[in-house]
């Protein structure tokens, strides 16, 4: 989320009631249309939502918006016991773990990243470039490198999103991250898919080893 955008959300939440644009851009000090752009994206993201006020009079009545009922920041939230219960659930109930957690990543992995145009050929640079991005965006501080000149021979995961997860559940969270990236790279039908996730094989980082496809 933008900082304006979570400028404006900020000022909803602090309002007593529903706020229209003009209060908002005021207190922002910006433009109304730039209120109300930042404004639409929150309610198209579900964050926001917009109340009418009651007829008054002639005109359209005006229009306020607040932040949805259940999303205030105020309350507790509780995903990472919702995480551990479903990943011990998972682990206690697969046969395979490892396998099944693949399976889920690159399930999600194709679901992330945007294919490719029909007759677009995906290179190898564009191929890591874009599953570095899509890392890039899920905080795992992606790194592509390599020991000589030439194409990055791994990426380097400098950071996990889900560490807390990971160190108990390392079975089910590695095995999902791998088939993540497996799954982005064999939707861009790529000629390089990750061919192993090395955990925490530097001090600071895990190590996906890239190769060619092997269905390229």
């Amino acid at each position: 989320m933008s900082e304006r955008r979570r400028q404006v959300l900020d000022t909803i939440h602090r309002a007593a009631g529903p706020v229209g644009v003009s209060e908002i851009a005021e207190r922002l000090g910006v433009h109304p249309n730039t209120a109300r752009f930042h404004l639409e994206a929150l309610v198209g993201d579900g964050i926001v939502e917009r109340v009418p006020d009651p007829p008054s009079g002639p005109g359209r009545p005006r229009v306020g918006y607040r932040a949805r009922p259940g999303l205030a920041r105020g309350g507790a939230r509780r995903y990472r016991e919702l995480a551990e219960l479903l990943l011990g659930h998972l682990s206690a109930t697969s046969d395979d773990p490892a396998t099944t957690a693949t399976a889920v990543g690159r399930a999600w992995g194709a679901h992330l990243v945007p294919r490719p145009a029909p007759f677009h050929r995906v290179t190898r640079d564009e191929a890591v470039e874009r599953l570095t991005a899509m890392l890039d965006d899920l905080d795992f501080a992606p790194e592509p490198v390599a020991d000589e000149p030439g194409p990055p021979d791994r990426v380097r995961l400098r950071h996990c999103p889900f560490l807390e997860l990971a160190e108990p559940h390392r079975d089910f969270v590695c095995p999902l991250h791998l088939g993540l990236m497996q799954g982005a790279l064999a939707e861009l039908r790529a000629p390089v898919t990750v061919s192993a996730l090395a955990p925490f094989a530097e001090p600071t980082a895990c190590l996906a080893h890239l190769a060619p496809s092997p269905d390229r």
